[in-house]
């Protein structure tokens, strides 16, 4: 059902009412029926105004719905209407009305059902995965979940911020830096003398190697990083694992076809 023809019955339904309660000031709501056998609309105003007019709320129903079909108007957007159980009165649309729901659909394409801009902000931060090892499917999971609620916050009129929060700080990129050198000085991740707690995946043995190699990596938002080669200094390996590591996600976040507006480092969280 469109919006306007939305409010197109809530005001025939107002009127209705008026004719009935004159003194009434209750808002008239719209819902979808529980069951689709019941119709397409329901309301239950007659439910809400029966107590204070001392009126059977079924009864109520029955004289808003007479009101309703002595409306020529009503008629153009309604086939049917019943009144089911205490006092809903349930509303068929006509063909008429479901077709001009399709023909909308089919001049506004993929803007249908977008709703123009409201003023309100809203930052979704998702996947925000440490910059210690690939993205995984779990990672991909968030992606996907925090896309489609950036993309539905966005049509529904909300100025929507992405942002890609990164821990790279703390013990577990102390752990990557230690096992890089590891693997830089040749220590197998099988051997007693690898880290106790440090990462034994293959792409460590990548990060070492083109450390070594003096590569050059940059992440999408930050400046290029290039490795000094110097295999005892932690902190020039920390700064080139974890800047090799956010390309790789980087690149794999791409492909996904996912953008962000933001990363927001931990590591700013100390240095700023």
């Amino acid at each position: 059902m469109l919006p306007g023809q939305q409010q197109q019955l809530i005001s025939y339904i107002e009127a209705a009412v008026r004719e009935l309660l004159p003194e009434n000031q209750t808002t008239v709501a719209l819902e979808r029926p529980k069951v689709a056998a019941h119709g397409d609309i329901a309301c239950n105003i007659a439910m809400q105004l029966a107590k204070a007019a001392r009126r059977n709320p079924r009864e109520l129903a029955q004289q808003i719905v007479e009101q309703l079909q002595a409306n020529p108007a009503v008629n153009e957007l309604i086939s049917a209407i019943e009144i089911a159980g205490p006092g809903f009165i349930n509303f068929r649309l006509a063909p008429a009305a479901h077709q001009a729901v399709l023909h909308v659909i089919s001049q506004e394409g993929e803007r249908y059902g977008h709703a123009p801009a409201n003023g309100h902000k809203v930052m979704v931060e998702f996947v925000s995965a440490n910059p210690t090892g690939p993205l995984h499917v779990g990672h991909a999971r968030q992606a996907a979940l925090g896309d489609a609620l950036c993309r539905l916050f966005a049509s529904q009129g909300h100025d929507v911020l992405r942002e890609f929060y990164y821990n790279d700080a703390g013990n577990q990129i102390d752990n990557l830096a230690i096992s890089v050198q590891a693997r830089a000085r040749g220590i197998e991740p099988d051997s007693p003398d690898f880290p106790a707690d440090g990462y034994k995946g293959d792409y460590i043995m990548d990060i070492a190697r083109d450390f070594q190699a003096g590569a050059t990596v940059q992440a999408a938002d930050g400046a290029s990083v290039t490795a000094t080669r110097d295999i005892d200094s932690l902190e020039d390996i920390r700064s080139f694992a974890v800047a090799y590591l956010r390309r790789e996600q980087d690149l794999d976040l791409q492909a996904f076809n996912l953008k962000f507006d933001n990363f927001y480092l931990e590591s700013s969280l100390y240095t700023s």
